[in-house]
């Protein structure tokens, strides 16, 4: 399979880098930072990315998506690196939207992939109780009563978790921590009684989550898939999302290079652009490298994704790879910016934040380096 965009692929590039770029600058991101707006997005934004299709990249046609797939989801995503646009699309249009794909009845599918695809619905996946991305460490119990179950726990780090409709949850039928075996996936309300939702503003300025259940009640027909049988559903899932954040990463990547590149056109020293001193050409040079070789394996690992079965080597890659380049070429930003990129007057601060949290989201370096030794039998 060629590592090129098709035609039709190449016109949703260009489609959504245009969209985003005049609907979404960073300015707007900004905008929602200094005034500490509650949502942490735009509304609009989020109907008109909608409206575009953005929403329902991942959902098949029939049910009111787009079907375009993993390779789309990225395309748009890489977009969004580069404008840093604030939105639900990753947390509903791609990791919720795959795990119901993955685990949901065909009632579930029918109920819920066509709201998200339209936007009508925010739903988002509750998944890790730590600073470390570990979904076989769950510990929040769901215990049986009467027809359904009572949930008890807690969860961190859930994006736009303050904001769904709806959450999927993951909780221990049975087992202990550390098993991947017992462990169920729950469709929870966000206004059910019982559930806490602290909103947290992270370093990113985007908002997330942290949720305490007391007792939640969620009836047989909230339950995704089999009892105690989630985890591959789940992981082959988040294979998925893990790609797109990679491919958002990308486009942090991408966008610092650009800007970085431009910077040295322009900033003079001893009477010379420094774009001239051979030093930061190299520095340069090495980090075009990166990055083209980071599209290879993240455009490799959208395609492996929509065709088909265990993604996991090409997840982990990717990555790997997507986030030690972002935090290469933010690094290299700041520093070849004469460290004013860091301040606020510069987006540049914007860029690397976002990546660092990206970083860790799903699965850190150290994760997906340990994950991707194992897959490939050390």
């Amino acid at each position: 399979m060629a590592l090129v965009l098709n035609e039709e692929q190449q016109l949703l590039k260009e489609s959504a880098e245009g969209f985003l770029t005049e609907k979404a600058p960073v300015s707007q991101l900004r905008k929602l930072r200094d005034d500490a707006d509650e949502t942490g997005f735009s509304k609009e934004l989020w109907t008109e990315m909608s409206e575009m299709g953005f929403a329902g990249l991942l959902v098949d046609e029939e049910q009111g998506g787009t079907g375009f797939g993993y390779v789309g989801a990225g395309i748009v995503a890489e977009a969004m690196g580069k404008t840093l646009s604030a939105s639900p699309f990753m947390a509903s249009g791609v990791v919720a939207a795959s795990v119901i794909k993955a685990a949901g009845s065909d009632a579930q599918k029918e109920a819920l992939l066509p709201a998200i695809a339209a936007g009508e619905v925010i739903v988002t996946l509750a998944v890790d109780e730590t600073s470390r991305h570990a979904p076989e460490e769950t510990v929040l119990k769901a215990e049986k009563s009467g027809d359904g179950y009572k949930l008890s726990g807690m969860k961190t780090f859930v994006p736009e978790g303050h904001v769904a409709d709806k959450i999927i949850v993951l909780a221990r039928t049975s087992g202990e921590a550390g098993d991947t075996e017992g462990l169920s996936l729950f469709l929870v309300d966000r206004g059910a009684s019982g559930l806490i939702v602290d909103r947290t503003v992270s370093v990113d300025s985007r908002n997330w989550a942290k949720l305490t259940f007391e007792g939640v009640s969620a009836g047989a027909d909230a339950l995704l898939g089999r009892e105690g049988k989630a985890y591959g559903a789940l992981d082959g899932a988040l294979d998925g999302a893990r790609i797109v954040v990679a491919a958002e990463l990308l486009g942090i990547a991408q966008h610092c290079f650009d800007e970085t590149v431009e910077y040295l056109k322009e900033r003079k020293q001893f009477g010379v652009p420094i774009g001239s001193f051979q030093a930061l050409q190299h520095r340069a040079a090495q980090l075009y490298s990166e990055i083209e070789i980071t599209r290879s394996a993240v455009l490799k690992a959208l395609q492996m994704a929509d065709a088909g079965g265990n993604v996991s080597w090409f997840a982990s890659l990717a990555k790997a790879k997507a986030s030690k380049t972002a935090e290469l070429a933010t690094n290299e930003a700041i520093q070849m910016h004469g460290g004013i990129g860091m301040t606020d007057e510069f987006d540049m601060g914007f860029y690397i934040k976002r990546a660092r949290v990206l970083q860790h989201l799903y699965g850190d370096f150290n994760y997906h380096a340990d994950r991707f030794a194992r897959c490939s039998g050390y």
